[in-house]
């Protein structure tokens, strides 16, 4: 009896220790160097294209529509966040639910509207315009790898974008860029 007890406790030591060691900060993914992540730019910029992340495509629900990066933040601070979409109606993105980002515990989730409208976009090619929407502010307090994921249903993947019955969308969702408030 007295020696369960004292493995228990010993035990008990152990893990105590363990977990006031760990910082909480972000480690690779399961002891794993994590591929494809995105730097960070120099200004402080954080620019996220569709094409580079992983998606997950929901054909029954697209309100579920999710892309997701794996991004290395080297500056802090308090960030605005706009969303580049193509689309053909230059007056409404016909967005049905408002679009979801997440970082750590911040979320930022409102309806995209036509703040910036571009004609001539070298990214985007007709019948399609881009036009730039403001979805908000947000404050990344520590550096270091996180998951961005941002949810919607004009998340469209590359492959499937690829295909001709695409074309009959009115917009989709083509990057998401924090760029950093300046005081």
């Amino acid at each position: 009896m007295g020696r369960n007890i004292c493995g228990l406790i010993l035990i008990t030591v152990i893990v105590l220790f363990q977990s006031c060691s760990n910082t909480g900060g972000q480690k690779n993914i399961i002891g794993k160097t994590v591929q494809n992540k995105i730097l960070q730019q120099q200004d402080g910029t954080i620019s996220l294209k569709v094409d580079k992340a992983d998606c997950y495509q929901d054909i029954v629900n697209p309100s579920s529509n999710t892309a997701e990066w794996n991004v290395l933040v080297k500056k802090s601070g308090r960030f605005n966040v706009w969303l580049t979409s193509a689309t053909k109606d230059t007056t409404d993105l016909k967005y049905t639910n408002s679009v979801k980002l997440s970082i750590l515990d911040n979320r930022l989730e409102a309806r995209p509207g036509c703040d910036k409208i571009i004609h001539n976009s070298g990214d985007i090619s007709y019948p399609y315009f881009r036009a730039d929407s403001f979805l908000g502010s947000l404050y990344i307090q520590d550096t270091g790898l996180f998951n961005i994921q941002i949810i919607s249903e004009k998340i469209v993947s590359k492959a499937i974008r690829n295909q001709a019955e695409i074309d009959t969308e009115n917009s989709k969702l083509i990057s998401v860029f924090l760029t950093p408030i300046k005081q």
